[in-house]
């Protein structure tokens, strides 16, 4: 009997339950044993897996997170992790993997491909839909109806207190969570990584809407958009095992901003790690599902190197090495669509 591993790497977000439990129910019925790798890439430096059977994926459709655990490490970080990687992969008896993350856990499955683990098949996960070789990634869109409905919510009390309100939504690079759930809220401004911001512009736009009559404005920005002149808002400047700065702080930055600039009270909501909890929407119970039954099909084939995603409405695979050589950012068109309801 073969045997498949899979792991959740990277952030969580709804969704990955969904797909853990249709790997394991498609494998079943292809008669491979499942081997749940615990807390990511961190699970297979440290040995520490799980078996997977119905009974352990039974019920875990509607629940958030993951229940193999996720982490940020990176096996390339530290020296001996690689060996380690390798040596658990032969020692628990794995002969394919399925790894579900985001552009870094992905970025470590196809350097493993070259350096001797070929048989590795990627599922695309990320609440910033920023992977480009696939339409959609799970999680996107349960996090984008999140934050729709905060927004929803903080109309009715910038409103009712005559107030402007900035809402700081997840989106390191890319802005499709602030530009998507500021058109579904009816946000008046919307602020993405892809364009400097222009306060002087933004606060022009506040103006006419109170000259109006208007006395209240959403802006919705992206926790890594940043002012023309000046750098990225950053909670702390240590680096995490992949590079990255851990962002938050602009909503904050640009309410100041306002409030100095028009006289007009300015509160900001940041949203934060509530837009990755909580139970998935169907589409991404769906997409979720399909993504995890052509992985094992992609295994069952021996198209290994490969990352399953959504084209259109269809399933697809693409190289894994492709799929993380570029971001996927925010669609100018989409952008002036948006523009057209600013003030």
């Amino acid at each position: 009997m073969s045997k498949i591993g899979i792991l959740t790497g990277g952030g969580d977000c709804p969704g990955l339950n969904p797909v853990i439990r249709a790997v394991v129910r498609k494998a079943l019925l292809e008669s491979y044993e499942v081997i749940g790798i615990k807390n990511g890439w961190k699970g297979l430096i440290e040995s520490d897996s799980i078996p997977l059977d119905i009974n352990a994926v039974s019920g875990i459709l509607p629940k958030g997170g993951t229940i193999l655990g996720t982490s940020r490490t990176n096996p390339y970080e530290n020296e001996g992790d690689l060996l380690k990687l390798k040596e658990n992969f032969k020692k628990i008896g794995l002969d394919a993997l399925v790894v579900v993350g985001g552009e870094d856990t992905l970025g470590v499955a196809a350097k493993l491909i070259k350096d001797g683990l070929p048989n590795i098949v990627g599922v695309p996960k990320t609440i910033d839909n920023d992977l480009s070789a696939t339409d959609y990634t799970f999680g996107f869109d349960t996090a984008l109806n999140t934050a729709m409905e905060c927004i929803d919510r903080l109309h009715t009390t910038a409103e009712s207190h005559h107030r402007i309100i900035v809402a700081e939504v997840m989106g390191r690079h890319a802005g499709w969570i602030a530009i998507e759930s500021g058109i579904a809220g009816g946000a008046d401004v919307i602020l993405i990584p892809e364009i400097p911001i222009d306060i002087d512009e933004v606060c022009t736009t506040i103006k006419k809407r109170h000259s109006r009559g208007k006395t209240f404005s959403i802006v919705v920005v992206a926790e890594g958009a940043h002012f023309k002149e000046g750098a990225t808002v950053l909670q702390e400047q240590r680096l995490d095992s992949f590079g990255h700065v851990r962002l938050g702080g602009i909503g904050e930055a640009l309410a100041q901003e306002i409030e100095k600039r028009t006289g007009y009270e300015t509160r900001v909501s940041v949203l934060g790690h509530i837009q990755r909890g909580g139970s998935p929407t169907a589409f991404d119970r769906v997409l979720g599902t399909r993504l995890g039954v052509k992985a094992v099909e992609l295994i069952k084939n021996k198209k290994f190197g490969r990352m399953v995603a959504l084209s259109g409405i269809k399933i697809v695979d693409v190289s894994i090495e492709d799929a993380v050589k570029a971001l996927k950012t925010v669609d100018m068109e989409l952008y002036d669509i948006a523009k057209v309801f600013f003030g």
